[in-house]
């Protein structure tokens, strides 16, 4: 990786001056008042990184958020609970058994698949001149994820469609909240049946006469009803896709913004290419708040939280606490120093033993798609995006991030 002799061996802070683009207020270096906060909903807040890991990795809490809440009052209606949402030894069971998705070396099996999928989607781009970037990246970010999964034969066309429409038509994703009108309800009723016979249905069905090497065969092969295969898929799908779409587009929008990053980014070699990856996604984490409900009283920072309450980590703010990540906390830093045991994007993919299994898979599909497409000198930034909120996922949408090639129009 090439450094302005200015610029420390990090790359700290990068000479682009490169800052959150997703946000549009500064963060504060130091939250003001007590470390833990009860608001007045009885929510209990914590934006320093410490604390925030501290209840990530606690055998105290449990998942919430996320829809976690609704998913736990279906109860037995949903049968076993899908891995998203599963705590105590089936959770950590299923994460062992599932593992072997997710690694590097499987992982690498799926690069020409990823590979090809890119250069399909970059011909569509040079074919009509102009399209958002936030619809190739949903596109590129669903046909992995269900490789992976095993939604490869759907009946018809569309799956991102579905995917996103079941998302979409979710409650807030706060878990103190209120729980979703009953309107909201019939919808996503409605987008899950969709969902399950155009999409999970037929899988389930080609996978009981050929088992291949993905999720469903997996579940199939452990006896889970058809209802539970499903409710994997939403979360899979919902959790996987729908963030690492986000991701690409926000990345990219970094490096199409910033030209020398951008260059920066294309002469790397991998390693450098992905610091500089983690690095967005440090400053721009896709999810911005994590939830969890306590379940036994617990000490955090001086303070008790009794059983039964819900805690919402600020990620954006853990991700900035300079006690932990230095100085220059809102600046892009490939390769900035970090204390032991904490991983470049910080807690932009969680922390503990619901941390995203799939955190190498999205950054390398979005390593290939992003080099084959930002390689074309010609390519610009049109227009920038909208910046959205999902309350589901909790976190931003980015919509109409439009490119070009300069040569048309």
């Amino acid at each position: 990786m090439t450094h302005d002799p200015a610029t420390p061996p990090s790359g700290c802070p990068f000479h682009g001056g490169t800052h959150s683009l997703t946000r549009r207020e500064s963060l504060p270096p130091e939250r003001s008042g007590p470390p833990v906060q009860r608001g007045a909903d009885g929510v209990y807040s914590i934006g320093s990184f410490e604390l925030s890991r501290q209840i990530l990795r606690s055998d105290d809490v449990a998942q919430a958020g996320f829809m976690a809440e609704s998913a736990r009052q279906a109860g037995g209606l949903l049968g076993r609970p899908p891995v998203l949402y599963a705590e105590g030894e089936h959770h950590h069971e299923m994460r062992r058994s599932t593992a072997r998705y997710f690694t590097p070396k499987h992982v690498a099996e799926y690069q020409p698949f990823i590979a090809a999928l890119s250069d399909e989607l970059i011909g569509e781009l040079w074919q009509k001149g102009e399209l958002n970037l936030d619809d190739l990246s949903l596109r590129l970010a669903v046909q992995v994820a269900a490789q992976v999964i095993g939604l490869t034969d759907s009946a018809l066309p569309g799956m991102e469609g579905r995917i996103t429409a079941f998302v979409e038509s979710g409650g807030d994703g706060n878990p103190a909240a209120a729980g979703m009108s009953a309107g909201k309800g019939i919808l996503m009723q409605g987008h899950t049946l969709n969902f399950f016979l155009l999409d999970v249905k037929p899988a389930i069905a080609k996978r009981r006469r050929q088992p291949k090497d993905d999720l469903i065969s997996y579940l199939i092969e452990r006896g889970y009803s058809d209802l539970e295969i499903l409710t994997e898929c939403l979360t899979y799908g919902t959790a996987g896709m729908v963030t690492t779409r986000e991701f690409i587009s926000a990345a990219a929008w970094h490096l199409l913004h910033n030209p020398e990053l951008r260059a920066e980014y294309l002469h790397s070699t991998e390693n450098d290419r992905v610091a500089i990856l983690h690095e967005i996604l440090r400053l721009e984490p896709v999810v911005t708040q994590l939830f969890r409900r306590v379940l036994n009283d617990i000490e955090v920072g001086g303070e008790t939280i009794p059983a039964g309450s819900v805690v919402a980590l600020n990620v954006q703010q853990a991700n900035v606490d300079e006690t932990t990540v230095g100085e220059d906390a809102e600046s892009l830093c490939p390769h900035r120093p970090l204390p032991r045991g904490v991983q470049p994007p910080v807690l932009s993919f969680g922390d503990g033993h619901h941390r995203c299994p799939g955190a190498f898979l999205a950054i390398r599909e979005a390593d290939v798609f992003l080099r084959r497409l930002l390689i074309w000198n010609d390519l610009e930034l049109r227009q920038a995006p909208e910046v959205g909120y999902n309350e589901v996922v909790k976190g931003y949408e980015l919509r109409g991030l439009k490119v070009r090639f300069g040569a048309v129009g």
